[in-house]
């Protein structure tokens, strides 16, 4: 049987692959799983959603298959990834669910477990639910059923709280473009920024259900880039839907990826002496640019998978304070759990205002080198790397490009299809390295 769970929590187009029953189902048997673990106590758990349509009904499901499960359910409404994962430690409850398909577009949906204490069930949790999804089990009755409550507020308030804890700064005297995708942060965004003292102008803080991530947001930061130069705003920022992403653009409209973001704040906490270990954790797909500016700087890199689960896990283990990944997943961990792009946006503000010094030069930091990114379709994806021709081109590779450029081939993990990526000096370099490899590959692992 296939895996349920993917990278984060289950995912699929709403009302076809996340339903309703599926929802319902799921409730049901995280609680049974997760407070099987728990014993003595009453359970409580929290859940959230991004304001997408589907939203509604999953998050209902959700919260019925709970209760029916003995567990007290406190509906947060709409409120981004990381306040839940926060309030889920702060308020000390033993389970929360996060109804989001984040930066996708709003068709899909999906459902995100967390435990106690703000982190994502690990993946021997997620394979007991699923295998379980379908086992009978004595449900409560009568006063043992959950209660479900509903928040008016006070989460929020909460949260942004938290939030202005984490910065020693005044942001009075900056303007700030805030793109929040007619997402989850529509509200908490601009009130945490304005909070903080900044002059904030807002653009897709609208959600109708239909419009998150529509041409908006992190993953489209065209309409962003336009109104911070016509603004005048000394930068702008940009959330995703469930605002657990955060990127940025300078003063002229350039855009500032999470490597640039996380190489200005680990400088920032380096000098500062609140960096552990100085020590910054991203994925193998950071551009080479931050692990060369961060050896410059001082500062040890370690990589991991794609995945911010994976970043996490890595700081977790390592006793690391910040990591993250170039998409804007970025881990501030004396502060949160998961990536947060509102804190992100706080802090990176904090910075500008601390060193009175525009994004656009703080960003200088580092050099990102050009990267090309082929895909190979209709190949052995797990000969990739046994294969003594494809490993002797990646070798042969390498050493021209020298230290100023890499390569890297993955896997894909549902089609047969591997990606190769190179980063070289130049893009010209970059794409030839690319297409050799990628011929080699095709010639050697080809299917037909």
């Amino acid at each position: 049987m296939a895996r349920l769970f993917g990278t984060d929590g289950v995912r699929g187009l709403a009302n076809r692959e996340v339903t309703a029953l599926l929802a319902l189902q799921l409730g049901a048997t995280a609680a049974h799983v997760v407070t099987e673990r728990r014993q003595g106590h009453r359970p409580r758990a929290i859940v959230g959603r991004d304001p997408r349509i589907s939203g509604q009904f999953l998050s209902s499901a959700v919260i019925a298959g709970l209760a029916s499960a003995g567990v007290d359910v406190e509906d947060l409404g709409v409120l981004p990834t990381p306040a839940v994962a926060h309030l889920t430690h702060a308020d000390q409850v033993d389970l929360a669910v996060m109804i989001s398909a984040s930066h996708n577009a709003m068709p899909d949906n999906g459902i995100k477990f967390f435990a106690r204490g703000g982190r994502k069930l690990p993946d021997e949790v997620e394979d007991e639910i699923q295998a379980r999804l379908h086992e009978e089990w004595d449900l409560p009755t009568g006063a043992d059923v959950g209660r479900v409550t509903t928040d008016h507020g006070s989460a929020r308030e909460t949260y942004i709280e938290h939030l202005l804890g984490s910065i020693d700064a005044d942001l009075t005297g900056l303007r700030i473009a805030v793109d929040c995708a007619n997402g989850a942060a529509s509200v908490v965004g601009p009130e945490a920024l304005r909070a903080a003292g900044a002059d904030v102008v807002v653009i897709n803080a609208s959600p109708d259900g239909r419009n998150i991530n529509e041409k908006c947001g992190s993953t489209h930061p065209e309409q962003l880039q336009a109104v911070t130069v016509a603004s005048e705003a000394d930068f702008g920022v940009a959330f995703d839907g469930d605002a657990d992403r955060c990127l940025a653009v300078d003063h002229t409209g350039a855009i500032v990826d999470g490597d640039q973001i996380m190489g200005i704040l680990a400088v920032a906490m380096n000098e500062a002496g609140t960096l552990p270990s100085s020590t910054l954790v991203v994925t193998v797909m950071s551009n080479l640019g931050l692990l060369l500016a961060m050896r410059e700087a001082g500062i040890a890199v370690e990589q991991t998978a794609v995945g911010d689960r994976y970043v996490l896990e890595r700081m977790h283990a390592g006793g690391y304070g910040l990591g993250g990944e170039q998409s804007g997943h970025i881990i501030l961990a004396e502060h949160a759990t998961t990536g947060d792009g509102v804190l992100s946006s706080l802090h990176l503000a904090a910075r500008v205002a601390q060193t009175g010094r525009p994004l656009a030069d703080l960003a200088g930091v580092m050099t990102r080198l050009p990267q090309v990114l082929q895909n190979v379709p209709g190949v052995d994806k797990a000969r990739v790397r046994e294969d003594l021709v494809v490993n002797q081109a990646v070798e042969a590779a390498e050493e021209r490009l020298g230290e100023h450029g890499r390569v890297l081939l993955r896997s894909s993990g549902t089609e047969p299809l591997v990606r190769v990526m190179v980063e070289a000096a130049t893009l010209e370099q970059a794409e030839q390295e690319a297409g050799m490899l990628s011929d080699v590959v095709r010639d050697r692992l080809g299917l037909d």
